[in-house]
Protein backbone atom coordinates (compact mmCIF):
# COMPACT_ATOMS: atom_id res chain seq x y z
CA UNK A 1 0.00 0.00 0.00
CA UNK A 2 1.59 3.44 -0.90
CA UNK A 3 1.23 5.93 1.32
CA UNK A 4 -0.10 9.35 -0.90
CA UNK A 5 1.25 12.82 0.77
CA UNK A 6 -2.66 13.90 1.54
CA UNK A 7 -2.50 11.03 4.56
CA UNK A 8 0.61 12.11 6.07
CA UNK A 9 0.92 12.73 9.94
CA UNK A 10 -2.24 10.76 10.33
CA UNK A 11 -2.01 8.01 13.01
CA UNK A 12 -1.50 4.29 11.35
CA UNK A 13 -4.22 2.55 12.82
CA UNK A 14 -6.39 5.02 11.73
CA UNK A 15 -5.23 5.23 8.13
CA UNK A 16 -5.20 1.48 7.82
CA UNK A 17 -8.97 1.48 8.89
CA UNK A 18 -10.26 4.15 6.70
CA UNK A 19 -8.37 2.81 3.75
CA UNK A 20 -9.20 -0.91 4.23
CA UNK A 21 -13.52 -0.14 6.06
CA UNK A 22 -15.11 -3.13 7.32
CA UNK A 23 -12.99 -3.79 9.84
CA UNK A 24 -12.13 -2.41 13.26
CA UNK A 25 -9.63 -0.54 14.70
CA UNK A 26 -8.95 -2.93 17.44
CA UNK A 27 -8.50 -5.95 14.45
CA UNK A 28 -5.62 -3.50 12.72
CA UNK A 29 -4.22 -2.39 16.36
CA UNK A 30 -3.44 -5.92 16.96
CA UNK A 31 -2.17 -7.03 13.75
CA UNK A 32 0.42 -3.75 13.91
CA UNK A 33 1.39 -4.81 17.88
CA UNK A 34 2.30 -8.40 16.39
CA UNK A 35 4.32 -7.54 13.60
CA UNK A 36 2.10 -8.08 10.83
CA UNK A 37 2.15 -4.43 9.55
CA UNK A 38 5.55 -3.15 7.90
CA UNK A 39 7.09 0.59 7.04
CA UNK A 40 9.45 0.24 4.13
CA UNK A 41 10.39 -3.52 5.15
CA UNK A 42 10.28 -2.76 8.96
CA UNK A 43 7.70 -3.44 11.91
CA UNK A 44 5.54 -0.81 12.64
CA UNK A 45 5.01 -1.81 16.57
CA UNK A 46 2.90 1.03 17.62
CA UNK A 47 -0.54 1.81 16.32
CA UNK A 48 0.35 5.47 17.07
CA UNK A 49 2.86 5.50 14.39
CA UNK A 50 2.67 8.59 12.40
CA UNK A 51 2.47 7.89 8.60
CA UNK A 52 5.39 9.01 6.50
CA UNK A 53 5.68 8.67 2.82
CA UNK A 54 6.78 5.06 1.98
CA UNK A 55 5.16 1.78 1.74
CA UNK A 56 3.11 -0.08 3.97
CA UNK A 57 2.46 -3.88 3.74
CA UNK A 58 -0.32 -5.38 5.92
CA UNK A 59 -0.28 -9.53 6.28
CA UNK A 60 -3.93 -10.51 7.34
CA UNK A 61 -4.32 -13.32 9.87
CA UNK A 62 -4.69 -16.67 8.03
CA UNK A 63 -8.07 -17.10 10.09
CA UNK A 64 -10.84 -17.25 7.75
CA UNK A 65 -13.02 -13.97 8.08
CA UNK A 66 -16.83 -14.36 8.75
CA UNK A 67 -19.08 -13.91 5.73
CA UNK A 68 -21.80 -11.10 6.27
CA UNK A 69 -25.15 -12.30 4.41
CA UNK A 70 -26.63 -9.71 2.42
CA UNK A 71 -30.48 -9.17 3.58
CA UNK A 72 -33.18 -7.73 2.70
CA UNK A 73 -34.03 -5.14 5.35
CA UNK A 74 -35.60 -1.46 4.77
CA UNK A 75 -33.62 1.16 5.82
CA UNK A 76 -35.35 4.61 6.32
CA UNK A 77 -32.88 6.60 4.27
CA UNK A 78 -32.88 10.36 4.86
CA UNK A 79 -29.93 11.71 2.12
CA UNK A 80 -27.85 10.10 0.02
CA UNK A 81 -25.61 11.02 -2.30
CA UNK A 82 -22.57 9.22 -4.34
CA UNK A 83 -20.52 10.11 -1.43
CA UNK A 84 -22.41 8.69 1.42
CA UNK A 85 -26.13 8.27 3.00
CA UNK A 86 -27.45 8.79 6.11
CA UNK A 87 -29.95 6.29 7.62
CA UNK A 88 -32.68 6.83 10.12
CA UNK A 89 -31.95 4.01 12.51
CA UNK A 90 -34.93 2.62 14.13
CA UNK A 91 -34.69 1.45 17.79
CA UNK A 92 -33.40 -2.14 18.37
CA UNK A 93 -31.08 -2.86 15.26
CA UNK A 94 -27.63 -3.63 16.15
CA UNK A 95 -25.39 -1.31 13.65
CA UNK A 96 -22.99 -3.90 13.19
CA UNK A 97 -22.30 -7.55 13.13
CA UNK A 98 -21.12 -9.17 16.21
CA UNK A 99 -21.00 -12.29 18.42
CA UNK A 100 -24.69 -12.98 19.19
CA UNK A 101 -25.83 -10.63 16.15
CA UNK A 102 -24.15 -12.10 12.77
CA UNK A 103 -27.60 -11.16 11.00
CA UNK A 104 -30.43 -8.23 11.13
CA UNK A 105 -27.96 -5.71 11.23
CA UNK A 106 -28.03 -2.24 9.26
CA UNK A 107 -24.48 -4.00 7.71
CA UNK A 108 -26.52 -6.75 6.32
CA UNK A 109 -29.05 -4.42 4.73
CA UNK A 110 -26.10 -2.43 3.62
CA UNK A 111 -24.65 -5.67 2.03
CA UNK A 112 -28.16 -6.65 0.38
CA UNK A 113 -28.13 -2.93 -0.95
CA UNK A 114 -25.35 -1.82 -3.11
CA UNK A 115 -22.23 -3.38 -4.94
CA UNK A 116 -19.81 -1.23 -2.78
CA UNK A 117 -21.64 -3.01 0.04
CA UNK A 118 -21.42 -6.24 -1.04
CA UNK A 119 -17.92 -6.19 -1.95
CA UNK A 120 -16.85 -4.91 1.57
CA UNK A 121 -18.69 -7.19 3.00
CA UNK A 122 -17.04 -10.00 1.93
CA UNK A 123 -14.81 -10.42 5.15
CA UNK A 124 -15.77 -7.57 6.78
CA UNK A 125 -17.97 -6.65 9.51
CA UNK A 126 -18.17 -2.76 8.96
CA UNK A 127 -18.20 -1.53 5.63
CA UNK A 128 -19.34 2.27 5.29
CA UNK A 129 -19.49 2.47 9.12
CA UNK A 130 -18.06 5.52 10.29
CA UNK A 131 -19.64 6.16 13.78
CA UNK A 132 -22.22 4.03 15.64
CA UNK A 133 -25.53 4.31 17.47
CA UNK A 134 -26.08 1.67 20.40
CA UNK A 135 -28.90 -0.90 19.52
CA UNK A 136 -31.57 0.92 21.09
CA UNK A 137 -30.62 3.92 20.32
CA UNK A 138 -32.66 5.78 17.45
CA UNK A 139 -32.05 8.35 14.46
CA UNK A 140 -29.22 9.86 12.44
CA UNK A 141 -26.32 7.25 11.40
CA UNK A 142 -23.39 8.37 8.51
CA UNK A 143 -22.70 5.26 6.35
CA UNK A 144 -19.67 6.23 3.27
CA UNK A 145 -20.02 4.77 0.38
CA UNK A 146 -16.55 4.43 -1.08
CA UNK A 147 -13.25 3.76 0.35
CA UNK A 148 -12.28 7.76 -0.02
CA UNK A 149 -15.28 9.26 1.54
CA UNK A 150 -14.73 6.88 4.10
CA UNK A 151 -11.31 8.04 4.92
CA UNK A 152 -12.78 11.67 4.66
CA UNK A 153 -15.78 11.16 6.82
CA UNK A 154 -13.52 9.52 9.56
CA UNK A 155 -11.19 12.66 9.43
CA UNK A 156 -14.51 15.16 10.27
CA UNK A 157 -15.03 12.92 13.11
CA UNK A 158 -11.53 13.25 14.37
CA UNK A 159 -11.19 16.41 14.24
CA UNK A 160 -14.53 16.96 15.77
CA UNK A 161 -16.40 19.00 13.25
CA UNK A 162 -19.65 16.58 12.76
CA UNK A 163 -21.75 18.20 15.38
CA UNK A 164 -24.31 15.48 16.83
CA UNK A 165 -27.70 16.55 18.86
CA UNK A 166 -29.41 14.49 20.50
CA UNK A 167 -32.76 14.07 22.60
CA UNK A 168 -33.39 12.17 25.78
CA UNK A 169 -35.99 11.67 28.10
CA UNK A 170 -34.51 11.41 31.77
CA UNK A 171 -35.63 9.30 34.45
CA UNK A 172 -35.46 12.31 37.02
CA UNK A 173 -35.44 15.99 36.65
CA UNK A 174 -31.63 17.68 36.28
CA UNK A 175 -30.91 20.55 38.75
CA UNK A 176 -29.39 22.52 36.51
CA UNK A 177 -31.63 23.44 33.22
CA UNK A 178 -27.91 23.66 30.91
CA UNK A 179 -24.60 21.93 32.06
CA UNK A 180 -21.61 21.09 30.35
CA UNK A 181 -20.35 17.65 31.59
CA UNK A 182 -16.46 17.26 30.76
CA UNK A 183 -14.71 13.73 32.29
CA UNK A 184 -12.76 11.07 31.27
CA UNK A 185 -14.29 8.04 30.57
CA UNK A 186 -12.94 4.28 30.25
CA UNK A 187 -14.21 0.79 30.55
CA UNK A 188 -15.97 -0.50 33.93
CA UNK A 189 -12.77 -1.43 36.58
CA UNK A 190 -14.73 -4.88 37.50
CA UNK A 191 -17.78 -4.95 34.52
CA UNK A 192 -15.53 -4.72 30.99
CA UNK A 193 -18.91 -4.35 29.11
CA UNK A 194 -19.37 -1.29 30.34
CA UNK A 195 -18.03 2.09 30.76
CA UNK A 196 -17.29 4.33 33.72
CA UNK A 197 -16.45 7.92 34.69
CA UNK A 198 -12.75 7.30 35.66
CA UNK A 199 -9.89 9.42 37.11
CA UNK A 200 -6.54 8.09 34.65
CA UNK A 201 -6.15 6.09 31.54
CA UNK A 202 -9.80 7.13 30.10
CA UNK A 203 -10.14 9.44 26.68
CA UNK A 204 -11.79 13.16 27.65
CA UNK A 205 -15.82 13.15 26.81
CA UNK A 206 -17.87 16.07 27.02
CA UNK A 207 -21.44 16.38 26.49
CA UNK A 208 -23.83 19.58 27.06
CA UNK A 209 -27.11 19.25 27.81
CA UNK A 210 -30.61 21.52 27.86
CA UNK A 211 -33.46 20.92 29.59
CA UNK A 212 -36.06 21.14 27.02
CA UNK A 213 -39.27 20.42 29.33
CA UNK A 214 -39.94 18.44 32.64
CA UNK A 215 -42.97 17.49 34.30
CA UNK A 216 -44.57 14.77 36.49
CA UNK A 217 -46.31 11.56 34.25
CA UNK A 218 -47.65 8.66 37.00
CA UNK A 219 -46.25 10.28 39.87
CA UNK A 220 -42.83 10.02 38.06
CA UNK A 221 -40.46 12.92 37.48
CA UNK A 222 -39.43 13.09 33.67
CA UNK A 223 -37.23 15.69 31.42
CA UNK A 224 -36.90 15.99 27.86
CA UNK A 225 -33.10 16.91 27.12
CA UNK A 226 -32.01 18.83 24.31
CA UNK A 227 -27.49 17.16 24.42
CA UNK A 228 -24.92 17.98 21.98
CA UNK A 229 -22.16 15.54 22.60
CA UNK A 230 -18.19 16.84 21.28
CA UNK A 231 -16.59 13.51 21.70
CA UNK A 232 -18.28 10.61 20.97
CA UNK A 233 -17.57 7.69 23.86
CA UNK A 234 -19.15 4.78 24.12
CA UNK A 235 -21.97 5.13 26.02
CA UNK A 236 -20.80 8.80 26.52
CA UNK A 237 -24.44 10.03 26.84
CA UNK A 238 -25.87 7.16 29.15
CA UNK A 239 -22.90 7.33 31.34
CA UNK A 240 -22.76 10.89 31.95
CA UNK A 241 -26.43 11.43 32.78
CA UNK A 242 -26.27 8.54 35.31
CA UNK A 243 -23.50 10.44 37.04
CA UNK A 244 -25.95 13.44 37.44
CA UNK A 245 -28.71 10.95 39.31
CA UNK A 246 -30.81 11.49 35.57
CA UNK A 247 -30.19 8.34 33.73
CA UNK A 248 -31.78 7.85 29.99
CA UNK A 249 -35.35 6.44 30.97
CA UNK A 250 -35.70 2.76 30.29
CA UNK A 251 -31.80 2.30 30.55
CA UNK A 252 -31.38 -0.80 31.58
CA UNK A 253 -27.71 -1.01 31.81
CA UNK A 254 -26.84 2.39 33.65
CA UNK A 255 -30.61 3.54 34.78
CA UNK A 256 -30.89 1.52 37.93
CA UNK A 257 -34.37 0.65 38.84
CA UNK A 258 -37.00 2.92 37.45
CA UNK A 259 -40.86 2.89 37.98
CA UNK A 260 -42.26 3.73 34.70
CA UNK A 261 -42.86 1.72 32.13
CA UNK A 262 -40.23 2.87 29.13
CA UNK A 263 -40.54 0.60 25.33
CA UNK A 264 -36.84 0.67 25.29
CA UNK A 265 -33.80 3.17 25.92
CA UNK A 266 -35.16 6.73 25.24
CA UNK A 267 -32.38 8.66 23.37
CA UNK A 268 -32.67 9.43 19.83
CA UNK A 269 -30.08 10.85 17.84
CA UNK A 270 -32.24 13.97 15.84
CA UNK A 271 -30.25 16.04 14.73
CA UNK A 272 -26.72 16.18 12.37
CA UNK A 273 -24.67 18.80 10.76
CA UNK A 274 -21.05 17.92 9.27
CA UNK A 275 -18.88 19.62 6.08
CA UNK A 276 -19.70 17.42 3.25
CA UNK A 277 -16.81 14.84 2.49
CA UNK A 278 -15.98 16.25 -0.62
CA UNK A 279 -17.71 19.48 -1.44
CA UNK A 280 -16.96 20.68 2.09
CA UNK A 281 -20.63 22.42 1.79
CA UNK A 282 -22.41 21.90 5.35
CA UNK A 283 -25.41 19.10 5.17
CA UNK A 284 -27.52 19.81 8.14
CA UNK A 285 -29.89 16.61 8.37
CA UNK A 286 -32.59 16.04 11.12
CA UNK A 287 -34.23 13.11 12.40
CA UNK A 288 -38.37 13.53 13.56
CA UNK A 289 -39.26 12.20 17.10
CA UNK A 290 -39.94 8.28 16.67
CA UNK A 291 -43.59 7.60 17.69
CA UNK A 292 -42.91 5.85 21.19
CA UNK A 293 -40.35 8.90 22.28
CA UNK A 294 -43.38 11.27 21.01
CA UNK A 295 -46.04 9.70 22.96
CA UNK A 296 -44.22 10.02 26.49
CA UNK A 297 -43.33 13.41 25.70
CA UNK A 298 -46.85 14.44 24.91
CA UNK A 299 -48.01 13.43 28.66
CA UNK A 300 -45.70 16.23 29.99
Amino acid sequence: MIIEDEYLGERLDRFIVAKIPGYSRGYFQKLIKNGSVTYNGNPCPDPDFRIKPGILEITFSEEKPREILPEKIELDVIYEDKSFLVINKAPGIVVHPAAGNWSGTIVNALAGRGKFFKEKAAGNLRPGIVHRLDKDTSGCLIVAKNSSAHFKLTRLFSARKVEKTYAAITYGVPIKDTERIVTLIGRHPIDRKKMSIVEKNGREAITIYEVVKSGIVDDVSLALLDIKILTGRTHQIRVHLASRKIPVLGDTVYGGHQDFPAPRQMLHAWKISFPHPESDKLIELESPLPCDFQEICDRF
